[in-house]
């Protein structure tokens, strides 16, 4: 298995946007999942890259966006509207996921394939 390496973080001002990439996945299940200062790992998105399938965490749903390049072999996660607490080490996730399910695993122990994660830093 290869593991899964982000690009595109930053640092930016609040309102700002930015768009993550995760590459070298080989399993169709990916997620986005980040991590603050002295917070805990917590989940983005996550989507099905065999039928587009995704869903997001409350706090991010209408200001981020999840999506796959499936030729390229990319997903995406666009990052609008950010705020200083989107301020984080994000990662990206794969793994495999039973089709049919509705919308990808949401729970870290879902996936076992983890990149190196990348950071996006909101100043306010």
């Amino acid at each position: 298995q290869v593991q899964p390496v982000e690009s595109g973080g930053g640092s930016v001002q609040a309102g700002g946007s930015l768009r993550l990439s995760c590459e070298g996945y080989t399993e169709p299940c990916v997620a986005w999942f980040r991590e603050a200062p002295g917070k805990g790992r917590e989940v983005v998105a996550a989507i099905d890259t065999r039928d587009g399938s995704t869903d997001y965490a409350v706090s991010v749903k209408g200001r981020f966006t999840i999506s796959a390049d499936s030729p390229k072999n990319v997903v995406y996660l666009h990052l609008n509207s950010l705020k200083p607490e989107d301020t984080a080490t994000y990662y990206c996730a794969a793994d495999y996921c039973f089709a049919g399910s509705g919308t990808p695993p949401m729970g870290p122990s879902s996936y076992g394939y983890w990149g190196q994660g990348t950071q996006v830093t909101v100043a306010s």
